[in-house]
């Protein structure tokens, strides 16, 4: 076993870098794409799951809430086990620990079996996503392979989803539903071998200190209250007694936590890390894009399946040139100029731009040119979205103790799950009332079925485009954010900054080879 020294502040990292980080990273991606991959793929699977395993209407939302609660709920946990584990060793567990569940999914017999899986896979996926960004972020310390290689993550991390409506559609179409859990056995067991094998973690990285109980119920109970009242909003309605009382719950708990947070010698999530203001701004502008990005996946979804009559295979195929500009935007655009420009001079136009793509889309009629409208619209969204995720990625992770790197990528990952349950039930909430008051002002006026179909299609594309207004308006206070409380300037510098209470000292990381 043999340590390099750390370098001279400002100085290159020379021989101190780990000469597997490159296969690392490929590892690092195959199961960063298989949990965003997971994210869609059973949504195309749950209406022949649903008739499969007799799961009634009312209960079938919890196929997709199980995984939802268990994953936002335990995130700050997985993250904070990672630190104290050792990433490497979280990584493999969690990636293991994913496999089984998924498996337990693909031959489940009945809805308990269902909902326990998709459970198993949240709690695991809490402790492989955190892991799996915190590697990059002690790896990666050469400004402009960071650069690169959280491009490569960003792109995977943003237009993975689109991928899992794809191969969703094929596996469902062509083979049967539970090849949409069995699917990620394959994946988990080749980045688990070679993750166990390539990575190296540098030495001192751990956090050893007593593991934060009060914190760890506080912030689980908290998170998971909040999740599910959005959840529940979005079935029940915002008056709901239940969705109401999940709120106040999740406000009460959340609010302790900051006060236990504050007091205790070994906080779960250290304040500082949330409280420096460009991680601030970046959790913020983060969670909001995520949004108004979940919101309109859902919505482009049914548009092209119901309104337009695509196959689930055709509609994962009309996603692709958001992936392709997700991809460019990220491997291409924010790789090449984040070492060039501050951050937010990247974040903030690219929500821009993506907002831009989102409002060709308030346009959406039933007759909508695919090519005309929609193509540029997904192009301009992906680009904007690729540009804004890298650099935000990066930095949320960059200037943090190695001790705290798990639970700040714990962060990055609860403002995404967050700004998920949000965007669904709010952007949902407000295209189905407009829905509604349109059907409710036209259909008087239809005489016979073909015209009340019409109406009610007519209902549904109104909807969609009134919720994506809201969108707009969302991006652009995110790129607002970005802009205004991101201040970092570009990492100029051969590695990154070690930051501790708002210090600011630029520092190399020290490699040990086990």
């Amino acid at each position: 076993m043999s340590e390099t020294a750390a370098k001279a502040p400002g100085s290159t990292l020379g021989a101190a870098v780990d000469s597997n980080r490159w296969k690392a990273l490929a590892f690092i991606a195959i199961a960063q794409l298989m949990v965003v991959l997971d994210a869609t793929i059973v949504n195309i699977a749950l209406p022949s799951a649903q008739q499969d395993l007799g799961i009634s209407d009312g209960n079938r939302q919890w196929v997709v809430t199980a995984y939802a609660l268990a994953f936002g709920g335990l995130l700050l946990f997985g993250g904070r086990i990672a630190d104290l584990w050792g990433r490497k060793r979280a990584f493999v567990v969690g990636l293991g620990g994913f496999a089984a569940a998924s498996a337990l999914g693909g031959a489940a017999t009945n809805e308990a079996m269902m909902f326990g899986a998709r459970a198993l896979q949240g709690a695991f996926g809490a402790l492989l996503a955190p892991a799996a960004l915190s590697l990059l972020a002690v790896m990666f310390t050469d400004a402009k392979e960071r650069a690169k290689a959280f491009g490569i993550y960003g792109a995977i991390a943003g237009g993975g989803g689109a991928v899992g409506l794809i191969l969703g559609g094929f596996l469902t179409e062509y083979l049967d539903w539970r090849w949409t859990f069995f699917v990620n056995i394959p994946f988990a067991i080749v980045a688990a071998a070679g993750a166990w094998y390539v990575i190296r973690e540098p030495e001192g990285g751990r956090n050893r200190s007593a593991l934060d109980i009060p914190g760890v119920i506080l912030s689980t109970l908290g998170l998971v209250s909040l999740v599910y009242g959005f959840t529940r909003a979005e079935s029940e309605g915002w008056s709901d007694s239940m969705t109401i009382g999940m709120f106040v719950a999740s406000g009460v708990l959340l609010l302790a936590f900051v006060l236990v947070e504050s007091r205790v010698k070994a906080p779960l999530l250290p304040l500082r890390v949330v409280t420096e203001r460009n991680r601030g701004g970046i959790y913020l502008s983060l969670g909001l894009a995520i949004i108004a990005m979940f919101g309109l996946f859902l919505f482009l979804t049914y548009y092209l399946q119901i309104v337009k009559g695509y196959s689930p295979v055709k509609t994962g195929f009309a996603f692709l040139p958001m992936i392709a500009g997700m991809i460019t935007g990220s491997t291409q655009i924010g790789t090449r100029l984040m070492t060039r420009v501050a951050p937010r001079l990247l974040m903030g136009p690219g929500f821009l731009v993506a907002a831009l793509g989102m409002l060709l889309l308030t346009q959406l009629e039933i007759g909508s040119s695919y090519a005309a409208l929609l193509l540029p619209a997904m192009l301009l969204l992906g680009l904007g979205m690729g540009t804004a995720f890298m650099p935000a990625m990066s930095l949320a992770t960059q200037g943090v103790k190695p001790q705290d790197a798990g639970v700040a990528s714990a962060m990055v990952n609860t403002s995404q799950q967050v700004g998920g349950a949000i965007g669904t039930a709010l952007l949902n909430t407000i295209a189905a009332s407009a829905t509604t008051s349109y059907i409710a002002d036209h259909i008087a006026g239809a005489s016979n079925k073909s015209q009340q179909q019409l109406v009610q299609l007519e209902g549904m594309v109104e909807g969609y485009t009134s919720a994506i207004w809201f969108a707009v308006g969302i991006l652009v206070v995110a790129a607002g954010i970005a802009l205004t409380l991101v201040n970092a300037g570009r990492p100029g510098g051969s590695t990154v900054a070690s930051s501790e209470e708002g210090a600011q000292d630029e520092v190399a990381v020290p490699v040990v080879a086990h």
